[in-house]
């Protein structure tokens, strides 16, 4: 599997809820970077910031605008609609992904996005 297709599986497994199929696609030492907010490392700490957005109560939709991958990297701008609070968000990202080719998992997960947009939503 390619870079972009292990990027897909993960996304498909989150818009599910499926927080452990979606784990699957990650290195034990995997990286999530929430740019304005702040780094998890490694599959307990991603688990617990991916359970405060994603769920069967939460829908998570990753609407992909453009994306591009050279190698073992992923770049997507996309638009992210969830539910936070019981408030409906939809959020402009720009994601870069990182690849591990030999294991087919994710190293590193960075999302940047403007922190005033999401927290104007949640007022």
């Amino acid at each position: 599997m390619n870079a972009e297709g292990v990027v897909a599986g993960f996304i498909a497994a989150l818009e599910r809820g499926d927080i452990d199929g979606a784990m699957g696609f990650m290195a034990p030492d995997c990286e999530y970077d929430n740019v304005p907010m702040s780094k998890a490392v490694g599959h307990e700490q991603i688990r617990g910031v991916l359970g405060m957005f994603v769920g069967p109560d939460s829908p998570l939709e990753f609407k992909v605008l453009r994306q591009t991958a050279t190698g073992n990297v992923v770049m997507n701008e996309r638009v992210d609609c969830l539910t936070v609070g019981g408030k409906r968000v939809e959020l402009p990202v720009a994601g870069v992904w990182e690849v591990d080719t030999t294991s087919n998992k994710i190293t590193l997960w960075r999302d940047y996005f403007d922190m005033g947009q999401f927290n104007s939503q949640m007022a």
